[in-house]
């Protein structure tokens, strides 16, 4: 189960807010801000899966993170580097 909801940004050097979902299990909300027509493609790939984006981007990550380690360095690797512009800017 994933738990959505609308954080404010808590600034710099604060942690992410948390939250409890019903299953006991802590949750950590995190806010990502990416492009406008990136969003509309996660929203098109979610609603083709008949998820949320939400949900969609939750089992991308747990996808991510149970690779072996090797893998996801490579996948960070590569996604760092190919994003280097973007992160520039939001810096």
């Amino acid at each position: 189960m994933l738990s959505c909801t609308s954080v404010a940004p808590t600034g710099k050097g604060r942690p992410p807010k948390t939250s409890i979902i019903d299953e006991g299990t802590k949750m950590t909300n995190i806010t990502v801000s990416i492009p406008d027509d990136r969003f509309a493609q996660l929203q098109a790939a979610a609603s083709k899966l008949r998820t949320t984006p939400e949900e969609l981007v939750r089992a991308s990550i747990d996808d991510l993170l149970a690779q072996p380690e090797e893998s996801f360095l490579e996948a960070v690797g590569y996604v760092l580097k190919k994003n280097a512009e973007l992160y520039r800017r939001l810096a």
